[in-house]
């Protein structure tokens, strides 16, 4: 059996169908050309590569907190998706009981992109995720975790880390950022996914570079705690990047029973697909 049969589910994705639902008049950058891509096309790319269950995360590029596209992907396909929503800082319960209901298992802070000045007020939003069992995912670079460190050991909530945290790569594996991910790691109190390569390495594919940082990420946090996710359709990408050959580099890394539980048996059991 090819990798490509293996069953997988893919832990960060987008949907962007402006002909379907409009960008927002006041968003900074609106995604065009081969960074788009609707649901039912990309359920076919699923098909074609053994990807059976996908999150979608609501991109800041293009819709902002208009969550509209994706929710409309999760609604007419059913199980197969489920979402992480983009929200305003003083988001209610009753708003996100009701995102909730529609599939949505969690709420994304692009800390990266924004930075933590943006997000200093969301402790109490953390909290009514930790109420609601949600998770809150953080896309961070460079230390940025590290201001985040306190709220999340405060309020106890769920926590996603993207792209492996976005280490910056001539700082090294004891920069301060990537310790706290591998301390949240050892106290088995986040869950993170390998992906994103293209925003950190400097060698490009099949980003050998990235390697030592695997290592250390796998050894704090186990495979029980480490997703695959493939960030197509790769907004803002520096140069061209394809799902196949990001599959292709999974194989290279991990033997047929890792894969099966980082790909498959980890997600399907955090995000209850």
């Amino acid at each position: 059996m090819s990798i490509f049969d293996e069953p997988k589910i893919d832990g960060h994705c987008h949907i962007l169908d402006p002909q379907r639902f409009p960008y927002g008049l006041d968003i900074a950058y609106k995604p065009a050309g081969q960074e788009m891509g609707d649901a039912d096309y990309f359920a076919h790319l699923m098909d074609s590569y053994g990807i059976q269950h996908a999150l979608l995360v609501g991109p800041n590029s293009g819709y902002g907190t208009d969550n509209s596209c994706m929710l409309d992907a999760i609604g007419r396909w059913g199980n197969r998706f489920k979402g992480i929503a983009v929200v305003d800082n003083n988001c209610s319960m009753s708003d996100l009981k009701d995102f909730q209901s529609k599939g949505v298992i969690g709420l994304a802070f692009n800390v990266a992109l924004k930075g933590f000045n943006f997000y200093s007020d969301i402790e109490p939003l953390l909290v009514q995720l930790r109420e609601l069992d949600l998770f809150a995912q953080f896309q961070v670079e460079g230390d940025l975790l590290c201001d985040l460190l306190p709220m999340i050991e405060r309020t106890g909530v769920k926590v996603l880390i993207d792209h492996c945290g976005r280490p910056i790569m001539s700082n090294g594996l004891r920069q301060p950022g990537f310790q706290a991910l591998l301390k949240l790691g050892e106290q088995q109190k986040a869950v993170v996914k390998l992906s994103g390569f293209a925003k950190y390495s400097q060698t490009g594919y099949p980003f050998v570079d990235v390697d030592p940082y695997i290592d250390a990420i796998l050894k704090a946090y186990g495979l029980s705690q480490c997703i695959w996710a493939s960030d197509w359709p790769y907004l803002k990408a520096p140069y061209r990047l394809d799902l196949g050959p990001l599959i292709k580099w999974v194989e290279r890394r991990f033997s047929k029973e890792e894969r099966h539980q980082l790909m498959w048996e980890t997600p399907k059991r955090i995000f209850g697909f």
